[in-house]
């Protein structure tokens, strides 16, 4: 499809309506910036007349003076670069001429007119002065998109009556004028009764691409032509293509229109619903960044956090008080943990979606096992071993969660329930680490989780978690979350049994020691 394209498709075009306003919202400019929006453009306007309208028709026009028109173009013109103009309701000969003249002089790379000449009542809603102003504007554009009767007056002859009849109409607009010209037959089929809908693209050398539709029984048809051809200045600036851009325009301009009953607006025509496929498809949930979901899951969590502040464990580990044998104790359900959490470490990297993540999370499973061995060599190895111990409940609950969510296979939702292994420990260990001292008996737990390498290791296992979150579906975030707090409960349960599950041979030196 030829035609005068000067464009360099761009991901977010940026699309200037010069119109008429309608206070109900369904044409017009305000129209024109919904459809905008909605094709993936940056809508600004230019008002060109005050129309006081609403669903059943118009009721006053007042046209600010044409001085204060140039000065809303040039406002735009002078600080925005201008991707695509659309150009609607122009109303008379001195606005038709103020608008081409600041068109010759900016050159936007794409001007789409929709000739907003004939009222639905029929009525001609220009006079001849301004009829033939308007059809040298054609000239000055890269599309226009009249209905039957408007194709009609710009050809100057006769309304077509039949569809190759409109064909052969809108080729001599588009040759006389060095214009693309979109024709469209839905009048046609509104007289006949069909439910065929046509439309075709006709390139001044003759080209012609045909387009088909269905009528759409509804009564939701206001703005129908604003909303068009706002859409197709959108989406010819993304995709420098005009055939393909009107077929996604008719697609979309089609769901809009079936669901446009649904908003309920006006006892009239009323309007299309312009964001009918965004609602359903993109929903209205904000995307949050990493940043934001660190500090709200951190926040989720400050009831679990202020929980293990409080533990007469933790407080015992921390100033040194903690009974040497509840503390090993602790360390061999620990060390039973690992085993199992390496696993699923483990399992993490297999699914990892890069080769960096991969990476981290083996890392983590190796040093899951060797801190295993460690802690059976330096602390279990005067009691039975960790094979004599009895894995506690809470042990048993926490790694059954682990495991189940590992075998659900959905790898954000895994490592989401991997962080508070890291999170909570480095939180309590850098806190603790402070009152560290030489004759600390509990000084190696404490140099090990408040030192610089595992806080490393920490922030970046909740950068990669945190990624994912962002960059996750609703319902995937929503699960990931659900798995975070359940290991976030685990790890409180965890340090509240600590000291409770003796091993065997730790329970009978503890016997003995205190008489119970």
């Amino acid at each position: 499809m030829s035609g005068r394209l000067r464009v360099v498709p761009r991901a977010v075009p940026r699309v200037l309506s010069v119109a008429g306003t309608d206070p109900t919202g369904g044409a017009g400019v305000q129209a024109d910036l919904k459809s905008i929006a909605a094709n993936g453009g940056y809508g600004m306007a230019v008002v060109t007349a005050l129309v006081a309208q609403n669903t059943r028709g118009v009721r006053a026009v007042h046209m600010p003076p044409v001085e204060f028109l140039a000065q809303q173009l040039d406002a735009v013109s002078d600080d925005v670069a201008i991707d695509a103009v659309k150009i609607g309701m122009l109303g008379t000969v001195e606005v038709i001429h103020a608008v081409e003249e600041w068109l010759v002089r900016v050159r936007p790379p794409v001007v789409v007119l929709d000739p907003v000449m004939i009222a639905t009542s029929g009525d001609r809603l220009l006079d001849r002065e301004a009829e033939e102003a308007l059809r040298a504007l054609v000239a000055r554009v890269d599309l226009v998109t009249p209905n039957i009767p408007e194709l009609a007056i710009l050809a100057g002859e006769p309304v077509a009556t039949g569809w190759d009849e409109v064909l052969a109409q809108a080729a001599r607009v588009a040759d006389r004028h060095g214009v693309c010209v979109l024709a469209k037959g839905g009048h046609l089929g509104r007289e006949d009764g069909g439910q065929r809908m046509p439309d075709a693209l006709v390139s001044p050398d003759g080209d012609v691409v045909e387009f088909s539709g269905i009528r759409i029984d509804t009564s939701n048809t206001h703005g129908t032509g604003c909303s068009l051809s706002a859409a197709l200045a959108t989406r010819v600036a993304r995709t420098g293509d005009w055939a393909t851009a009107t077929a996604e325009t008719k697609r979309w301009l089609a769901e809009s229109i079936r669901h446009g009953a649904e908003l309920e607006v006006g006892h009239g025509n009323g309007p299309v619903s312009h964001f009918a496929g965004l609602w359903a498809r993109g929903g209205l949930s904000t995307r949050p960044t990493p940043e934001a979901v660190r500090n709200d899951w951190w926040e989720e969590i400050a009831t679990e956090r202020a929980a293990i502040d409080a533990l007469p464990f933790v407080r015992g580990l921390g100033d040194g008080t903690l009974a040497r044998d509840e503390f090993t104790a602790y360390l061999a359900q620990d060390a039973l943990y690992l085993r199992d959490y390496a696993r699923v470490l483990a399992e993490a990297s297999r699914r990892a979606p890069d080769q960096e993540a991969q990476a981290f999370w083996a890392l983590g499973a190796h040093g899951a096992l060797a801190a295993e061995m460690q802690l059976h060599e330096s602390w279990l190895g005067e009691s039975a071993g960790t094979d004599a111990v009895t894995p506690a409940p809470v042990t048993v609950a926490y790694l059954d969660h682990l495991l189940a969510v590992a075998a659900r296979g959905d790898y954000a939702v895994l490592i989401a329930g991997l962080l508070p292994c890291f999170w909570l420990y480095q939180d309590v260990g850098t806190r603790l680490h402070a009152l560290s001292h030489a004759d600390h008996p509990y000084r190696s737990w404490l140099d090990t989780y408040g030192d610089a390498a595992f806080a490393a290791s920490t922030a970046r296992a909740i950068e990669i978690v945190t990624t994912a979150a962002a960059a996750a579906d609703e319902g995937t975030r929503a699960a990931m979350l659900g798995a975070f707090l359940r290991s976030s409960r685990h790890e409180v349960a965890f340090f509240a049994e600590a000291g409770k599950t003796l091993a065997p041979a730790a329970r009978q030196r503890h016997a003995i020691v205190t008489g119970l």
